[in-house]
């Protein structure tokens, strides 16, 4: 996928930094839910994303100072509520997730020593996997701890209800452990088409 031209919503590596950006503020946490990934997910959205993409769902959001501060208390509760047999994993959506890595990697940290790998992670970006690849360490970090990426930003002319767990058909859903051995974009194999 090529890289488009800088601008607004368009950041050159290293240009959006979450240690210049994140208040560590999550907007919601929602546990037990169906409709952020595959199976029973708990979702914690972080506050703050500077793509401001024209029909985003959850504008509210994009400021990063909306919601609460993330706490111990809560990631207790994420664990918690992780640790029922029947939840899949855990999905970071947002507002933006890696410009919010403070939370992101101490969160997917947590549930890879609790848990190893029996819980899955998916993160939603606004970020392409060919821009993480070009940005910074904490980026690249939280990555490797996730194991699906649905990546790029919403454009509502390419917007499809009918995709599975996209809402434009320039995002991809992608198999990140796959990916990072492959070398390149590898899709997950659990996409219906």
């Amino acid at each position: 996928m090529p890289r488009a031209t800088k601008g607004p919503n368009n950041p050159m590596p290293k240009e959006w930094l979450a240690e210049d950006l994140s208040e560590q503020y999550v907007a919601d946490y929602k546990a037990f839910n169906f409709v952020d990934g595959e199976g029973v997910r708990c979702s914690l959205y972080l506050s703050g994303c500077p793509f401001h993409c024209p029909g985003c769902y959850n504008v509210a959001a994009q400021n990063f100072h909306y919601g609460q501060p993330y706490s111990q208390e809560l990631e207790d509760q994420i664990i918690e509520d992780l640790g029922q047999d029947y939840v899949q994993g855990l999905t970071l959506l947002g507002g933006e997730p890696f410009l919010n890595t403070q939370v992101g990697i101490r969160i997917c940290e947590r549930i890879r020593s609790e848990f190893g790998n029996t819980k899955d992670i998916w993160s939603w970006s606004g970020y392409t996997w060919e821009e993480l690849q070009q940005d910074s360490e904490d980026k690249l970090k939280m990555l490797s701890l996730i194991d699906i990426l649905v990546d790029g930003r919403f454009l509502q002319d390419k917007m499809d209800l009918s995709l599975q767990f996209r809402g434009s058909s320039n995002q991809r859903i992608i198999d990140v452990p796959k990916s990072l051995t492959a070398g390149k974009v590898v899709i997950w194999d659990k996409l219906v088409k």
